[in-house]
């Protein structure tokens, strides 16, 4: 199971490489999801655009359940506790990553490359 991050969502949406070929590969395979989180970032813009609502409606999301919220508040104690914060959203995203066992597609490492145990398929650029 491959998990798109926001970022990569994002540049698929404008076109923009590697991210786009990226979720494209992704789509393709027929093993591309995407969190609650995510999708609650990419349809809060102020418009969402259709083909934002389009990408989100094509790609099945995860929920934040029980477990994955157990993991992510595991992943912000121990990180926090470190001094190396990833925020809220990232966390959340980490926790479903983790508790489904899958891997995920960013650009950030930087945030989700602190995550003890979180498999990151592409790691080419990093962003705060």
């Amino acid at each position: 199971m491959i998990i798109a991050d926001t970022d990569v969502l994002i540049d698929f949406l404008n076109g923009k490489p590697p991210g786009s070929d990226w979720v494209a590969q992704g789509m393709e395979q027929g093993d591309l999801w995407i969190t609650s989180i995510t999708r609650f970032e990419i349809l809060s813009e102020k418009k969402p655009s259709k083909k934002a609502m389009e990408l989100v409606s094509l790609i099945r999301t995860l929920p934040l359940d029980e477990t994955a919220a157990d993991e992510a508040a595991k992943i912000r104690r121990s990180l926090e506790s470190k001094g190396q914060d990833i925020g809220m959203a990232d966390s959340l995203i980490a926790g479903i990553a983790l508790s489904n066992k899958a891997s995920l597609i960013t650009r950030n490492h930087k945030h989700f490359g602190r995550v003890e145990g979180l498999k990151l398929t592409h790691k080419t650029e990093e962003r705060e």
